[in-house]
């Protein structure tokens, strides 16, 4: 990938003189901002000499230098959750959410054998709210967990959000381990006594029997756009506005990048998006799971190769112009669910993708709000329990927008391989929750 990158670098510097096209996307990308609402942030003005030194960039290289750019990128330096941020997510909606999580990453523990150990890994944990709320459940079901050693482990790039994730984690009753140099750059013990420790790649955590969760986090990963012409596919990229000197456009490249390579060769679409580190932590999951078992949970919006340009920002909880002062809002694309099934090559089984109100119907949510209520007198608590639930249901706000796909072992779904005696049928393995109704007994 990044040969491909430097590849398309090179080639891209040399033509930058010659671009036949402008374009503009149907809903979210920009083209038509008045310059005098263009903000001149820090970003901009690196993302302007970055383009005059090299040439116009991909979508991809935009994304990820507005993103994680370590001195001045989004995500590094600010806490953009909540109601005070750009956007919220389920967790800070219900505490359903994360508890129906905990759910299933039980129910997956148990149908596999109950594990005498297991890690939790979670790709982006935001503040640590998800987790915080599952690992809630755990201590619920602690007659049930008390033999299972379990470990905690982050994936986090940004040291803004490792910070908030700790306080929320552990509420630093044992202080903090911090190593900047080492690949684990924080160790700590959450307050239920649970060591959790934080990496910036994946690669790092250890390769043992873990489950895997990642809410939010491919949306977020840098994507490639193309757009069918006359003259074959033609990348997007990003670059200079000639008429107004401080403002960023959109171009299409005039011949064939390295990056077409990922498009499908029966791609019936006329613009698509293509995320290739999305491929790679899938078959590094895959990978994962095939050798030492556990499983994935995946949830975020998207589609299952059916969408075109979903290429967004958001502001302040609105809809925000991509090219428009870059650095301050968010940047996403829906997840492309049929090309994260294809790139885990085989080596694991995929379930989903379902949405979101199907696969928490069938967690039980609908019990999980009538116990809560049961319990609760006070209207206001009441009423936050109801809005929350309408919130994630709600086929008008995140119950169909949002999906969940499972990665999960092969035996898992078609029984262990052992074998049985003439008498015996073969084991019927359990179904996975979620996926199917849960037997409430």
């Amino acid at each position: 990938m990044n040969f491909l990158a430097a590849a398309g670098a090179r080639r891209l510097c040399a033509m930058r003189a010659v671009f036949p096209y402008l374009w503009r996307g149907k809903y979210f990308s920009s083209g038509n901002e008045p310059a005098e609402n263009n903000s001149v942030t820090p970003m901009l003005r690196h993302l302007i000499y970055k383009i005059k030194s090299t040439g116009p960039i991909t979508v991809a290289e935009y994304m990820k230098e507005v993103l994680t750019n370590p001195a001045k990128g989004y995500y590094m330096n600010r806490d953009m959750l909540g109601e005070e941020g750009d956007f919220i997510t389920s967790p800070e909606i219900s505490q359903m959410f994360g508890e129906l999580l905990g759910i299933w990453f039980i129910s997956e523990w148990i149908a596999a054998g109950k594990n005498s150990a297991f890690q939790l890994v979670e790709l982006g944990p935001g503040k640590g709210t998800l987790l915080g709320d599952i690992l809630r459940v755990f201590s619920q079901l602690g007659s049930l967990l008390k033999s299972c050693d379990i470990s905690l482990h982050l994936v986090e790039v940004s040291q803004k959000l490792s910070e908030i994730q700790a306080l929320t984690l552990t509420e630093e009753k044992v202080p903090l381990e911090r190593n900047a140099e080492s690949p684990v750059y924080m160790k700590g013990v959450t307050k239920s006594g649970i060591p959790v420790s934080w990496y910036r790649d994946l690669q790092d955590v250890p390769k043992e029997y873990s489950f895997y969760l990642a809410h939010e986090f491919f949306d977020v990963l840098p994507v490639h756009k193309f757009q069918k012409t006359p003259h074959g596919w033609r990348e997007v990229l990003v670059d200079i506005d000639p008429q107004v000197s401080d403002k960023l456009r959109f171009v299409l490249a005039p011949c064939a990048t390295p990056a077409e390579a990922f498009i499908q060769n029966d791609e019936t679409r006329d613009h698509v998006e293509v995320c290739p580190e999305a491929g790679v932590v899938i078959q590094e999951l895959s990978e994962r799971i095939s050798l030492t078992g556990g499983a994935a949970l995946i949830a975020d919006y998207g589609h299952d190769g059916t969408k075109t340009d979903t290429f967004r920002g958001f502001c302040g909880h609105r809809l925000h112009d991509v090219l428009t002062a870059p650095g301050t809002a968010d940047l996403t694309a829906d997840v492309d669910f049929s090309y994260l099934r294809r790139m885990s090559q085989g080596k694991v089984a995929s379930l989903g993708p379902i949405e979101q109100q199907t696969f928490l119907r069938n967690m039980g949510i609908d019990v999980r709000l009538k116990i809560l209520l049961d319990k609760t007198e006070e209207p206001s608590l009441r009423q936050q329990l109801l809005q929350g639930y309408n919130m994630l249901m709600n086929p008008m706000k995140m119950g169909e927008r949002f999906n969940f796909l499972a990665l999960v072992p092969h035996q898992r779904l078609h029984g262990s391989n052992h074998q049985t005696n003439a008498r015996q049928s073969k084991p019927s393995p359990s179904p996975v929750a979620g996926f199917g109704e849960l037997a409430w007994r």
